[in-house]
């Protein structure tokens, strides 16, 4: 898969972090003197002083989405931009990122690269939720993944688990990990769950401190539908670490992969096993 046009980028910055403003300048001037227009958003924008447009305006006016910042900056613009279908690029102003895996040093030759085709676009899985109340449904979407857990620090949960529609487990602890395989070595790693190759299609489910031992992860395959709900009073959906929602025990959550999937942007030599050796401390 590679863009059709590459006549118009938007920009998304790390939140609260104005000293990016440098790096959105020089962004803007390899761009530009390209002759590819550069629209920031509105929220980046105003951290820096430079006007921008709405979130979904941008997207809309572009072609693909360049994000300057760390994973978490990347996966907000992943899940918020998902309607739109377009490929997202990420530049990491830091450490390397499981996502964000290209140095700002390196932008100006790989937009280079871009204009020459050299470069390619990997599809990664979403997670879809949704979230039934008695006031109707709403649909959420997730790139790393989906957290149902309890509201109180003090109290374990009870979610029940059902597969296809089918009775499949009872949980019964700190909550439960829905996880892709791109957040597979996010909070899924952290519970004791598997590390999935980033482009399979398919989701784990890890228990969070299971008050059993034998409530262990599991890989389903991707056209597969759980549905989960609670005897308890409320429970907790956390979406990729960043949206919260809570429910009621009259309430359900239907969790599967989404129809359409998320595009990054690499180059052509890009590793994701170099890239886990390297967060990871592997083969050292």
């Amino acid at each position: 898969m590679k863009l059709t046009n590459i006549n118009r980028v938007g920009i998304v910055l790390r939140p609260s972090t104005p000293e990016l403003k440098d790096m959105f300048f020089e962004a803007k001037r390899i761009f530009e003197s390209r002759g590819i227009e550069v629209i920031i958003d509105n929220l980046s924008g105003g951290m820096i002083g430079s006007m921008g447009q709405p979130f979904d305006m941008m997207c809309q006016n572009s072609d693909f989405i360049l994000t300057i910042g760390g994973d978490g900056t990347l996966i907000s613009a992943v899940r918020r931009s998902y309607r739109y279908q377009l490929p997202v690029l990420g530049v990491h102003a830091g450490k390397l990122g499981f996502l964000a895996d290209l140095d700002f040093a390196q932008l100006e030759s790989f937009v280079d690269m871009m204009i020459e085709g050299e470069y390619r676009i990997d599809q990664r899985a979403i997670l879809q939720a949704t979230i039934t109340t008695s006031s109707g449904e709403t649909t959420i979407y997730a790139f790393n993944d989906i957290v149902l857990t309890r509201p109180s620090i003090a109290k374990m949960i009870s979610l029940e688990t059902y597969v296809d529609g089918r009775s499949f487990n009872t949980y019964f602890g700190d909550g439960v990990v829905i996880s892709t395989p791109t957040g597979s070595t996010a909070y899924n790693l952290s519970a004791g769950g598997p590390v999935l190759f980033p482009l399979t299609q398919v989701f784990a489910l890890t228990p969070i401190c299971p008050h059993s031992l034998t409530q262990r992860p599991v890989v389903l395959p991707g056209h597969f539908e759980i549905e989960m709900k609670t005897p308890d009073p409320s429970a907790l959906v956390i979406v990729d670490g960043q949206d919260m929602v809570e429910i009621s025990d009259k309430d359900t959550v239907h969790i599967k992969l989404a129809g359409g999937a998320a595009h990054l942007i690499h180059s052509k030599e890009f590793s994701y096993f170099e890239v886990l050796k390297e967060k990871l401390g592997w083969g050292n």
